[in-house]
């Protein structure tokens, strides 16, 4: 997956801040150094950009009483994958832009991103053999259509440059796009370029959103604002096959449906805080794991196979909630739960049925590092006892596959420190701790450290 964007903006050449209630720290006099390489214009028609993105990760051994096809290597060993992305935007008029994104993504996650639902790193894509020759990420158009006289500013970005909106307005988005670039967005754990990097800390495991296997899709996304509340509705194109890179153009048998509100809202006076819920129903020829394992032990496939019970039509459903509130100037928390039916098949971003994630982030004011970061954040995810029973018996998942099991939720643990070196350059070290990694007590823990280099141009 490799959707991600930096928590900081240009403006007029200094930071400002995405996160909600950056401005309602104390003032310093000062303003904070720049956070990209070159200047942007907020009065541009133009905007072009660009980020490099490179993470070292590595393990110890561990114990493992068995692996499989699918497992975490027990032995040692270090991956490096870098994501390059040319982001472009052009406005045609005050209310519409066109956006062109190109990326090129290389290297490996540990274990070719195998034997984890919640991998640790978001930007590895799950089939190397694409290969890193570079590839159209995201090309939409962006309309604005008013529905007030009232406007409200809004800071120009990777996404869009309408720098003036109606504060009551809707929003239409037609092209390719990752779905996450606006649905489950959340301001402490989202970027896996500037925060966590674990796949279900960055998002919610629970969402299988319609995506191929780099994380994009095509569809259509509208959304309504008005003060305090957002309306996000989506329809999107779904993968051939699980984890597959070639989407079903054929809406009237597979698609991805999604609908979410959001409320801008505080439990605490003068302090920012949003609350989100979000359902989505996935329609796709899907597997059945009780129709899989039912086929095993008829002597049917030799082994469960996901694939062999594939049938168009199936359909996939859940529900998830999540928040942010800012407790002062300095601290934030964040959390997100989610639940999906777990009957039919993990199809296209992670094998989790259900999810719970709590964290938090620290701005660096107080030892004089106002771009600096401290996070932490821990998450708990689990799958249906269908889906367990299917793996225990030697069934593969597209990411899991130990070929025996002794379920247990993974559990996750996960915290970084990211520094600000120079105008857009940036540092972290991050480390997790994975118990029951693959849902599975015989492996494990593990402890896998990282280093992340960010470049923003």
């Amino acid at each position: 997956m490799l959707i991600a964007f930096s928590s900081f903006i240009q403006v007029s050449g200094r930071a400002q801040s995405t996160d909600p209630g950056a401005s309602q720290g104390p003032a310093t006099g000062q303003e904070d150094p720049a956070v990209t390489m070159f200047d942007h214009s907020k009065t541009s028609r133009l905007w072009i950009s660009g980020q490099v993105n490179l993470i070292l990760q590595w393990h110890p051994s561990f114990h493992a009483k068995y692996s499989g096809p699918n497992s975490l290597h027990p032995f040692a060993e270090n991956a490096t994958s870098r994501v390059l992305t040319l982001f472009t935007v052009l406005r045609l008029n005050p209310t519409t832009e066109i956006l062109a994104d190109v990326e090129s993504a290389g290297g490996h996650g540990i274990s070719e991103a195998l034997g984890l639902a919640g991998f640790t790193n978001l930007d590895v894509v799950r089939n190397p053999s694409l290969g890193n020759a570079p590839y159209l990420a995201r090309l939409m158009i962006h309309k604005v259509i008013p529905l007030s006289h009232r406007t409200e500013e809004i800071e120009p970005g990777p996404l869009s440059i309408i720098t003036r909106l109606p504060v009551r307005r809707f929003e239409v988005r037609v092209g390719k796009f990752g779905m996450v670039d606006f649905f489950d967005q959340n301001s402490v754990g989202t970027d896996s370029h500037l925060q966590f990097l674990n796949w279900t800390i960055d998002n919610n495991g629970a969402y299988d959103y319609a995506a191929d296997t780099r994380g994009y899709t095509y569809g259509v996304i509208l959304e309504y604002h008005q003060p305090g509340m957002k309306v996000r509705l989506a329809e999107a194109l779904m993968p051939k096959v699980a984890n597959g890179i070639n989407l079903d153009l054929n809406l009237a048998r597979a698609r991805g449906e999604n609908i979410e509100l959001e409320l801008d809202h505080s439990l605490i006076p003068g302090r920012a805080g949003a609350y989100r819920i979000l359902a989505y129903m996935n329609h796709a020829n899907m597997g059945n794991y009780r129709e899989a394992v039912d086929r095993f032990l008829a002597g049917l496939t030799p082994v469960p196979d996901i694939t062999a019970s594939a049938r168009q039509g199936r359909v996939k459903y859940g529900f998830l909630g999540s928040f942010e509130q800012e407790l002062s100037s300095l601290v934030r928390i964040y959390g997100r739960t989610g639940w999906n039916e777990g009957q039919n098949e993990s199809f296209a971003y992670t094998e989790v049925n259900n999810t719970v994630q709590l964290g938090a982030d620290l701005k660096a004011s107080r030892w004089h590092r106002n771009l600096d970061r401290v996070g932490a954040a821990a998450v708990t995810n689990g799958i249906s006892s269908e889906h367990s029973r299917y793996l225990a018996l030697g069934g593969l998942g597209f990411l899991l596959g130990d070929g025996r099991l002794t379920y247990g939720r993974e559990n996750i643990v996960e915290g970084y420190y990211t520094a600000h070196l120079w105008r857009g350059a940036f540092f972290t070290f991050d480390i997790q701790n994975i118990h029951n990694p693959g849902y599975n007590r015989d492996r494990g823990p593990v402890i896998v450290p990282a280093v992340r280099l960010h470049l923003d141009f």
